[in-house]
């Protein structure tokens, strides 16, 4: 049978998954139990050209990745050879744009943190054109009732999506605009560069998850948006073509890693996670609590239309079966935290959970976690983070209490607005992300939203997800009911009281109102640039 290590034969298989986080590029080495059998992981470097501006150098990024998944490989004592199949995940509208002919970038990855556009966003939502872009399809709406009109009508720019950087750089960079003129340009999140670099430049490819996290790409009618483009006056020649989301998109060149690696999955990270979690079915929901918390209902065959901030996305299309997300976002999750630590409110993030438990309330301090502004339901980019309550009795503990409340109560915001929209009866809740294993923030979540949510032994639930729609696109796993029961919890949290988010017999009632009120007033805190 050959040698063994890590409980594996040289006979046996697996499949390798690759997460291109904010922070991190992590791969794993999965078996058939979905057991991690070897890791590797390399920071991400970000770069802070001027202030505002979030970028990524694309050659360091191939690099390590190339790196991570020999790294990981090499941890699990298999050869390349065993690997039969590679899923990637990726931080969603993160791009670059590169010649055809010779591979080079024109430009570094522009981050979906940059606020390099935010000037362009303030002046299309406010434009003439837009409102009149608003009337047109409120018209049709009514004249058609199809709700991708009435979505249409409420749609509003923002920075994080692609549309316009994009157009940011098309007016910015000289090199770029002249290969556009020339037609040798070409566009791509980072699943697209990575498969293109992979393939050694001979698949420019994305599939629907990521386009769909552009703010380009029309989900009802499952193509880029023909018309957002000739509005924005962005060249469609440029973009990938869109496939599905479990597709063999070629092999990797077998220069790169010895041999040929079939890739049968590219997953936006936030649904890949979702797939991770086995949330197959509608009125299932995840919510992700890492640098930001994001918050996704399966809506089933349909993409929702919202009229709060909650924005419809194509979760995965696995043959002729489509499933959409809404999905909802607090930014400042991850980052209140680690900016709370290097105040040095606490030396060891695993101090949070007792010190909040070590006071009885917070004192009536409330934090409002907006250090990129607010999103649904109040939408206000403009809103500042702030502490509001301070006495002279508060103490250190408190400050930390009222940190780690708010990440739960914008959760019960991000759930109310979802339960509201959607009108989907909640079937399970599953958390993940580095933030779920704080039991305060878990439990306090669970008891206001009155609901069970599971959380997972494993938390890179981006990894499993890719490795799983990988795995299922050759045979390695056969089926979703197979992957179900191959789901590990490590804990179920239950409400301590009863239904209906009726935390602790309405103790936090006057603590939420009282949050609510600082929320508001954090609002527009910024004036206009």
């Amino acid at each position: 049978m050959g040698t063994q290590r890590n409980g594996f034969t040289r006979r046996e298989s697996c499949v390798l998954a690759v997460d291109v986080g904010t922070t991190s590029v992590r791969c794993h080495v999965y078996d058939q139990r979905a057991n991690i059998r070897g890791s590797c992981t390399k920071k991400v470097s970000l770069l802070y050209p001027e202030p505002g501006r979030v970028e990524m150098d694309p050659e360091e990024l191939w690099q390590g990745f190339v790196t991570v998944v020999k790294g990981a490989v090499q941890d699990s004592g298999l050869q390349m050879c065993q690997m039969t199949a590679l899923g990637i995940s990726t931080q969603r509208a993160t791009f670059t744009t590169w010649d055809r002919q010779t591979g080079k970038t024109f430009h570094n990855f522009i981050s979906w943190q940059d606020l390099r556009a935010a000037e362009m966003v303030r002046s299309w939502n406010s434009s003439c054109t837009m409102k009149a872009v608003h009337g047109v399809m409120k018209v049709l709406h009514v004249l058609t009732r199809q709700k991708r009109f009435l979505a249409a009508s409420l749609v509003v720019f923002t920075p994080q999506h692609v549309s316009l950087r994009l157009a940011w750089a098309l007016r910015n960079v000289p090199q770029l605009k002249q290969a556009v003129d020339e037609g040798t340009c070409l566009f791509g999140t980072i699943d697209t560069w990575l498969l293109y670099k992979l393939t050694k430049g001979s698949v420019h490819a994305t599939d629907y998850s990521n386009a769909s996290s552009t703010g380009i790409f029309d989900s009802y009618q499952m193509c880029w948006s023909g018309f957002l483009c000739s509005l924005l006056s962005l060249p469609l020649s440029i973009l990938p073509r869109v496939h599905n989301t479990s597709h063999n998109f070629g092999s990797s060149d077998p220069s790169i890693f010895g041999v040929p690696i079939p890739i049968t999955s590219l997953m936006a990270d936030q649904q890949a996670a979702m797939f991770g979690e086995c949330c197959f079915d509608t009125g299932d929901v995840k919510i992700t609590m890492g640098t930001g918390t994001f918050m996704d209902i399966n809506t089933g065959n349909k993409p929702h239309t919202s009229v709060a901030g909650l924005y419809p996305l194509v979760g995965w299309k696995i043959g002729s079966e489509v499933v959409y997300l809404a999905e909802g976002n607090a930014a400042g999750t991850g980052t209140a935290i680690k900016w709370a630590q290097e105040i040095e409110l606490f030396s060891d993030v695993k101090e949070t959970d007792s010190m909040a438990n070590s006071v009885k309330d917070s004192d009536g301090v409330c934090f409002v976690p907006s250090f990129s502004g607010l999103q649904a339901p109040l939408n206000d980019p403009k809103a500042c983070a702030a502490f509001m309550g301070l006495k002279p009795s508060t103490t250190k503990s408190h400050l930390v209490r009222a940190i780690l409340e708010s990440i739960a109560f914008r959760n019960k915001q991000l759930f109310d607005v979802m339960l509201r929209e959607t009108r989907i009866p909640i079937m399970k809740i599953r958390a993940d992300g580095g933030v779920c294993t704080n039991d305060f923030i878990m439990q306090l979540t669970t008891d206001l939203l009155g609901r069970k949510i599971s959380r997972p032994a494993h938390f890179d639930m981006s990894c499993l997800g890719a490795a799983f729609v990988a795995g299922l696109a050759v045979g390695y796993w056969k089926s979703k009911e197979e992957l179900k029961k191959l789901q590990m919890s490590d804990r179920l949290f239950v409400p301590q009281s009863g239904k209906g988010g009726g935390c602790k017999d309405g103790v936090y009632k006057p603590v939420l109102q009282s949050w609510e009120e600082a929320l508001q007033r954090s609002m527009h805190w910024y004036s206009q640039p």
